[in-house]
């Protein structure tokens, strides 16, 4: 079976992530970010880290935490997407997003987003979408901003030392929090 389906084909599936999907996500995630398979889209993270980015325990955590989904996104019954939502009160936290790198640059990443604020909005009432950077992706946080989030200014530190997150090429990595008001957005969209 041909697992690379076409870039425009099929209607894309949203629905949660199970045990039996850890290894395709590990796969999916660490293809979107690290090593030179990353160099096909445009999230590698490959100059500024390398190592993991993630592994199947982390991955499972997710996956099996108290409210927490990971979205898997399918084509075709094929995996090309996921993105983590985790409730924290009014807001929701957005991470683990990840497009497969063939596939980057089409439009599937804003067809993520926009699900995952729309499921977080109706499952959870959330307010606000919180997600962290690493504040040196200036291209990335960009892409980000041109879909409603602003940057804060307030920063957290990379865990250095940590090799579950990366082994860092530059002493200068933190991770900014990006916001997004969906209120605001609910308002201008009439949803």
């Amino acid at each position: 079976m041909d697992t690379a389906p076409p870039r425009d084909s099929g209607q894309l599936t949203f629905r949660d992530a199970t045990d039996a999907d850890v290894p395709a996500l590990v796969a999916l995630i660490e293809s979107a970010y690290r090593g030179d398979s990353s160099r096909a889209g445009w999230t590698t993270e490959a100059d500024i880290l390398q190592g993991q980015r993630t592994d199947p325990d982390g991955v499972r955590q997710v996956v099996g935490a108290p409210g927490s989904r990971l979205l898997v996104v399918e084509r075709d019954e094929v995996l090309i997407a996921c993105c983590q939502l985790e409730h924290r009160g009014e807001a929701a936290y957005f991470g683990m997003f990840a497009v497969r790198p063939d596939l980057q640059g089409g439009g599937l990443g804003k067809a993520v987003i926009a699900e995952a604020e729309r499921t977080v909005q109706e499952s959870w009432g959330a307010t606000e979408m919180h997600m962290t950077v690493i504040s040196v992706r200036e291209e990335l946080i960009g892409w980000y901003e041109r879909r409603g989030y602003r940057r804060t200014g307030r920063r957290s530190p990379f865990p250095y030392g940590d090799d579950r997150f990366g082994i860092p090429q530059r002493d200068d990595l933190a991770f900014e929090l990006l916001i997004k008001d969906l209120e605001a957005n609910r308002t201008l969209t009439g949803t």
